[in-house]
């Protein structure tokens, strides 16, 4: 007789989250201090990125802080030639992969360059689609087993997307095909407002992976260490031909879904107070370094400090830069303008210069 959520999957954790070890790991310390570096400075840009949104100098902004363990620990365990297909939240993981500063502020900026890739880093545009990017995962993977290449994919998405079709259809197919792809859910608890409990019935995100015929795993997103390690098995199995692995990363967003959103509406405070001054997990790390001796206040004022400056300082260049003309924007539909493009684009050049006669006049 079926027994309901029959299914229990244990969470792997391997840094506590009073900063102790709970196992062994091959992590040195050099890499431990480059994980807090990248999670401190994740954490100061995704502030700073809130704060211009809240000046009216960005356009909408979905804040990523809490998730830096999950998302800095997976991008680190990724090789250069690897490609990462993201949603709009997963900024640190993408920074982490090569993306440069200038052009997520771009991108936050609404520039028409903001989606375009800089050559040399295997970052596809950001999807605001919800679950799309697991289908474009899926078939960068596809791409790179047929062409007999070595790179892996890896999709990025959150708790909301494990409800739409594209997510059931990516992993269907990458399992059939036994293709390098890592789906990583960033399970932070709601789906915009909708808590997890309305999202579904099943106990984890990572026991979906059995109907698909695909390794599943459950981690803690907030232990960087051990986020890195699961993801570092998945990459290897998907690079030596033993097909996709489910990860689910338990986390939570701290601040709103975006900044168009009031998360006091729909989430109790003590739950957040609790992931707050309990689970963070920069905090967590920072206790572990603290502990071996390899981190000090000095060494955090100074970097927050010198980061803060350099923030400051490429900003300040960036929007000094000249707004794109709007006709531009045609340029980057498809590689080449079509009959149909070249016509719109002459009426607003058109339209443009009537206007400008109109205030001369």
């Amino acid at each position: 007789m079926y027994e309901e959520n029959q299914l229990n999957f244990e969470q792997i954790q391997l840094l506590d989250e009073q900063g102790h070890m709970k196992s062994k790991s091959t992590i040195s310390d050099d890499t431990l201090l480059e994980m807090y570096r990248w999670m401190l400075k994740a954490r100061l840009i995704d502030e700073k990125l809130l704060r211009l949104q809240r000046q009216g100098r960005i356009g909408t902004y979905a804040p990523f802080s809490g998730q830096e363990a999950a998302q800095i620990g997976s991008a680190l365990a990724l090789e250069k030639h690897d490609w990462i297909c993201p949603s709009y939240r997963d900024l640190a993981a993408c920074m982490v992969h090569g993306m440069p500063f200038e052009q997520v502020m771009q991108y936050v900026k609404g520039h028409l360059h903001g989606g375009k890739t800089p050559d040399g880093i295997n970052i596809i545009p950001i999807q605001i689609i919800i679950a799309a990017q697991t289908l474009h995962a899926v078939g960068i993977a596809f791409a790179s087993k047929l062409k007999k290449e070595q790179s892996v994919s890896v999709s990025y998405f959150g708790d909301g997307a494990t409800s739409e079709g594209d997510f059931h259809e990516a992993l269907n197919f990458a399992s059939v095909y036994q293709l390098p792809v890592v789906f990583f859910c960033q399970n932070n608890k709601y789906a915009i407002s909708v808590p997890l409990k309305q999202q579904m019935a099943s106990r984890t995100i990572a026991q979906k992976a059995i109907a698909y015929g695909m390794k599943g795993v459950q981690v803690d997103g907030n232990d960087v260490i051990g986020v890195y390690e699961v993801m570092k098995e998945a990459v290897d199995r998907a690079r030596s031909g033993q097909g996709p692995t489910l990860i689910e990363a338990d986390t939570y967003r701290l601040g709103p879904h975006t900044t168009s959103d009031d998360p006091n509406k729909y989430r109790p405070k003590e739950e957040e107070l609790e992931w707050i001054r309990q689970k963070d997990p920069i905090l967590r790390l920072r206790k572990l370094l603290e502990g071996k001796a390899l981190w000090t206040w000095g060494n955090e004022e100074k970097l927050i400090n010198d980061f803060q400056l350099e923030l400051d300082n490429q900003i300040q260049e960036i929007e000094q830069h000249d707004p794109p003309k709007i006709e531009e924007s045609f340029h980057y539909v498809y590689s080449k303008m079509n009959p149909q493009l070249v016509e719109q684009q002459k009426m607003i050049k058109s339209l443009q210069q009537e206007k400008a006669g109109d205030l001369h006049g």
